[in-house]
Formats: structure tokens, sequence, C-alpha cells
């Protein structure tokens, strides 16, 4: 897995396409819930998963408890490790960073960032790969990940 992370319009989607040119893309949510990218993940052509942050919107109206919700996502993104390995597929997060800038007062919008930066947080912990993007510029972030490098 590996996890492209960066702002609104700051190059994210532009950086995977030409890196990934053969991938196929799904968008979070697409149906409603984080789904069809089983069927979607195949040996030498990656998936691309974008769309995070209307798919979090949504799963936070449904799910009162941030633990149990951060819980489903961590146990979902641990299920796309395991798939990646046994089918030799590779799948690329598109992932929002919000964490930077003025908190918003909204209680409801408090919740979007900080499940986003929990994504995020679990995300990096599966990757083998984590990329920060900011203005069309890419940095490979490194950090020891026992989970990735054991593949």
């Amino acid at each position: 897995m590996q996890c492209f992370i960066g702002g609104a319009c700051a190059g994210k989607r532009d950086t995977v396409a030409a890196r990934f040119p053969a991938a196929v893309w799904l968008r979070a949510g697409e149906g409603g819930a984080l789904t069809g990218w089983r069927d979607r993940l195949s040996p030498g052509r990656p998936l691309v998963i974008t769309g995070w942050v209307d798919w979090l919107t949504e799963a936070l109206r449904g799910e009162p408890d941030d633990d149990r919700l951060r819980g489903g996502l961590a146990a979902e993104l641990a299920a796309m490790g395991e798939a990646e390995r046994q089918t030799g597929g590779e799948i690329v997060l598109i992932l929002p960073e919000m964490g930077r800038g003025i908190v918003p007062m909204a209680p409801e919008d408090r919740r979007l960032r900080d499940l986003a930066g929990w994504l995020a947080q679990d995300a990096a912990a599966q990757a083998a790969a984590v990329w920060y993007v900011r203005h069309g510029l890419v940095r490979r972030l490194s950090q020891v990940n026992p989970v990735a490098d054991a593949r």
C-alpha cells in the first residue's frame, strides 16, 4: 500500500495519475459504503482509492462513537494490506491532509478533521511508502514500519 497525503488542490491526483498510469480508480463510498475495492484489486494494475472526505462525512453521520468508527477504518485498512499480500495487487490511497489551519468551531467539522487524521495515521502504519504532496511537489516520508516491512 502507498499513501499520498496533502491538502486540497495540492497535486495528489496528478502525481498519482502520472506514477500509476494503468491504475483503476475508485471513489471511497461509491454506492454509500467503503466497498468495491476487493473486486477491483488485481496483480499488475494498481487500485487508487480517493474521495475520502465525502465518505468520512457520511460515516460520521451514521456513527456517534469515534472509537468504533476509527476501529472499523483500521480493520478495513488491515484487510486491504492482507488482500494486497494475497493477490499481489497494490493499493494506492489519496488521503486528505486537514490538520493545518484554523480549528473549526462546529463539533462535526472537528470530528471530520480528527477522523481524517486518524485515517492517515492508520494508513501510514500499513503503508510501504507514504508521500506528502504540496504545491505539486512530492516528498517521501519515511518511518520504521514493521507491518509493511514484513512484505
